[in-house]
């Protein structure tokens, strides 16, 4: 592939993702020991610069997203950083931790993120974006999805505008399955990371061996067991029913409850911590993704 088609007037190819956990790569420590920068976690930004390097000899790489952080912090702090870089091709996902808080504005948050938008362009750099996911299968959060997606409106809006590429997570339907999440529900499985790093190549025009819309393994359904007539389904569906109000009280006790703890106290899960790849250093390419 031409080194211009993606990376421009740039010497050498360098890719920076900006954002919060979702770009930082929770839950994600697929063929990780856990002592690596962050914890260990590995993400779809990792992935990405791994099919990146892969295509683009040179390749470096910086990931300054941080758990936790709200629009305004990735704007304010990843944002500059990024844009002294001057790499050729930049991510920035952020608000989900903004649209989780009551009193949120969409519009607000879209103004924000055209703002930094606009810089990285201005820097020369290409910018890659990604819209926010349907929480449609997800208690509590589907409550949400008007102020989503009204924010994926405004994204659409600003990457036609600026020219950026984008990535549309809404229309991934294997993101709507509880199979696509960690058990906190907030954050993908490796097998999601890997999707989505393969839908970024798909967008970027790079090209992958593997499919991002192939069912997830756990998706495959076993073969139908005979039942009697008349029996056994309406048993079996209020027995569904019964564990899955289980498993909402046991992730509300597990996740929720530490999550409006710490809106309560001011705090956030990434107190304390920094960006696990600050610099823009070579990637290898991975044997396999």
């Amino acid at each position: 592939m031409d080194e211009k088609l993606l990376f421009g007037l740039a010497v050498e190819p360098s890719f920076v993702a900006l954002g919060d956990s979702f770009t930082e790569g929770l839950n994600d420590t697929e063929g990780l020991d856990g002592t690596g920068p962050g914890g260990g976690f590995r993400g779809w930004a990792d992935r990405l610069a791994g099919l990146l390097a892969a295509e683009y000899s040179g390749l470096r790489y910086a990931n300054l997203a941080v758990r936790g952080r709200l629009l305004r912090q990735i704007v304010a702090d990843q944002v500059p950083m990024a844009a002294e870089m001057s790499p050729g091709l930049v991510s920035i996902a952020g608000g989900g931790n903004d649209l989780l808080r009551p009193g949120s504005d969409p519009d607000v948050l879209a103004e924000l993120f055209d703002a930094a938008v606009a810089r990285l362009r201005a820097a020369g750099s290409d910018v890659l974006m990604f819209t926010g996911f349907d929480p449609v299968s997800v208690p509590v959060l589907r409550l949400l999805r008007g102020k989503i997606g009204t924010f994926n409106m405004h994204l659409r809006g600003i990457a036609d505008e600026r020219g950026c590429y984008l990535v549309d997570l809404w229309s991934m339907r294997f993101l709507r399955s509880a199979d696509a999440w960690s058990p906190d529900r907030l954050h993908l499985t490796a097998q999601s990371h890997q999707r989505v790093a393969l839908r970024a190549c798909e967008v970027l025009g790079v090209p992958v061996s593997a499919d991002w819309r192939a069912p997830l393994a756990a998706d495959e359904v076993p073969s139908a067991v005979p039942m009697l007539p008349g029996t056994v389904p309406a048993a079996m569906a209020r027995g569904a029913w019964i564990a899955a109000r289980r498993a909402d009280a046991r992730w509300a006790k597990d996740y929720l409850a530490p999550w409006v703890n710490r809106r309560l106290h001011g705090t956030s899960s990434g107190d304390g911590l920094t960006a696990k790849r600050p610099f823009l250093e070579p990637v290898p390419p991975p044997s396999a993704l």
